[in-house]
């Protein structure tokens, strides 16, 4: 039988967890595991209450670390990540999920809807939205959707992951270059928007960053970055 695991990266998110777990809970799931990256909010024993299992990072290392700790410790055959600020909508997970267990797919990303409006300038998801069609030939909405599912052997055949903000776009042009079967489902999703503010430059160039740290390896390559 095909076992899947929730991984779920957290810093700070003591606050959002319960709802969100709350909701993961209600899925056709076999473990959560929640990696607390660093946090000083009480996170871990939050999240320890909500009945998921805990991997404590003792210091913040950024979501990609973050990831590889989690899928060190699952068990599943099939990783779904899912960021910790959902709330009630990561019930949608299952969207995921389920093309997957179907054999319909190796790793389908949720795309959001942009009915919301921005949450940002657009240009980190223009880059990568150009990086992934030039370099995999993939075509995608929400390029850097967190929001995945994953079949464990396409981490074992393109791993490690890649660290910091950029480890979505790495992921999804390695698995293409590899041959897998990467998919994007709408999902009704939400969490927090980074807003026009001095925090959201400070984020979206970090993002940048992080995502031309990833991309610089796989220019010219045919299959995954070492």
């Amino acid at each position: 039988m095909t076992t899947v695991s929730v991984i779920v990266p957290a810093y700070n998110e003591a606050r959002a967890l319960p709802a969100t777990l709350a909701a993961v809970r209600r899925l056709p799931i076999d473990e959560v595991i929640v990696v607390d990256d660093g946090s000083s909010d009480g996170t871990g024993p939050t999240a320890r209450r909500c009945g998921a299992e805990v991997v404590r990072l003792p210091a913040n290392q950024g979501k990609g670390a973050a990831l590889s700790a989690g899928l060190s410790t699952a068990r599943g055959d099939v990783l779904l990540l899912l960021d910790a600020d959902l709330g009630a909508s990561a019930c949608e997970a299952a969207k995921l999920s389920e093309p997957v267990l179907r054999d319909d797919a190796d790793v389908v990303i949720g795309a959001f809807s942009s009915r919301g409006g921005p949450s940002g300038f657009g240009f980190v998801q223009g880059v990568a939205r150009a990086a992934i069609r030039g370099m995999a030939g993939l075509r995608l909405q929400s390029p850097l959707s967190g929001q995945r599912a994953v079949r464990r052997v396409v981490l074992d055949r393109v791993g490690p992951l890649a660290g910091g903000f950029g480890v979505e776009a790495a992921l999804t042009i390695d698995a293409a270059r590899a041959g897998f079967r990467v998919v994007e489902v709408p999902v009704d999703m939400h969490h927090r928007r980074t807003g026009r503010d001095l925090a959201g430059f400070v984020h979206r160039g970090r993002q940048l960053a992080h995502l031309l740290r990833v991309l610089a390896p796989r220019l010219g390559r045919r299959g995954p970055a070492r």
